[in-house]
């Protein structure tokens, strides 16, 4: 007859809760995954598929459950799934923030689409990067690395009290500016080229003065801008997967 004792359920339960909790935790905010089109349900469970993959390869920590080090311990496996999700995050808003700002200097900074990622109004070029970025992370196999990244971890960082340390935290705070570094490497150049658009038109204002700009000056400025942006496309896609790379590497020292 089977038997089971009290400690046996509670190293089966140390052994998949925690990797369950880092990597339930990364899904929820990471790109692709916390879509808003993937329903909740769907995110749970291919994490608890993916904990139930890599339960066995995880040394087993001499934690209670439901213990002071266990609470501190699922506090930590939540810290770390969110700061892996929020590196790769950064990538996504960095391209859709240069989109809107290269929206608002052609002229586009009222065309808003709804994206479906995240739910909520974006400019259109905005969301027309972000359909390209998210295409180029699947083409290469993004998400597949990401998951491979996290089953290596619970080898490299094991669970237990010990989590992310303060270099490591502030190695994710500084990855912020990467928002904003981002951003202008999209958009600086397009931005750049309009400006000496609108710089003719100042020259042309002044030559002419009865010219109407404000009804030419618009579709010639959007003309422009849209041939910037089939010119740029491939620079876009270069800066986002060197930007990817390094996010990757940044990973890689976090859950060393």
């Amino acid at each position: 007859m089977l038997s089971l004792t009290s400690g046996q359920l509670e190293s089966w339960l140390v052994q998949y809760f925690f990797p369950f909790i880092r990597i339930g935790a990364c899904f929820m905010v990471a790109p692709i995954f916390a879509a808003r089109f993937v329903p909740a349900r769907v995110r749970l469970i291919l994490a608890g598929a993916v904990a139930i993959l890599v339960g066995p390869l995880v040394a087993v920590p001499d934690i209670t459950p439901f213990s002071i080090e266990g609470v501190i311990a699922t506090i930590q496996q939540v810290i770390i799934g969110l700061a892996v999700a929020f590196v790769l995050q950064l990538i996504f808003d960095a391209l859709a923030m240069g989109g809107q700002l290269l929206s608002n200097t052609m002229g586009l900074g009222f065309a808003f689409n709804v994206d479906p990622l995240r739910g909520v109004g974006t400019p259109v070029l905005g969301q027309l990067y972000m359909i390209l970025v998210t295409l180029t992370f699947l083409a290469l196999n993004g998400h597949l690395r990401l998951i491979e990244l996290l089953a290596q971890s619970f080898t490299t960082l094991p669970t237990g009290t010990r989590g992310l340390g303060p270099e490591q935290i502030w190695n994710v705070v500084a990855w912020g500016s990467q928002l904003f570094s981002g951003a202008v490497m999209v958009a600086l150049p397009g931005m750049t080229a309009l400006l000496v658009v609108n710089l003719a038109f100042g020259v042309m204002s002044r030559a002419a003065p009865s010219l109407n700009l404000f009804a030419v000056g618009f579709p010639i400025s959007l003309i422009f801008g849209l041939i910037i942006i089939y010119i740029g496309l491939p620079a876009v896609q270069g800066t986002f997967v060197d930007s990817l790379q390094l996010a990757f590497e940044l990973i890689e020292g976090l859950l060393q």
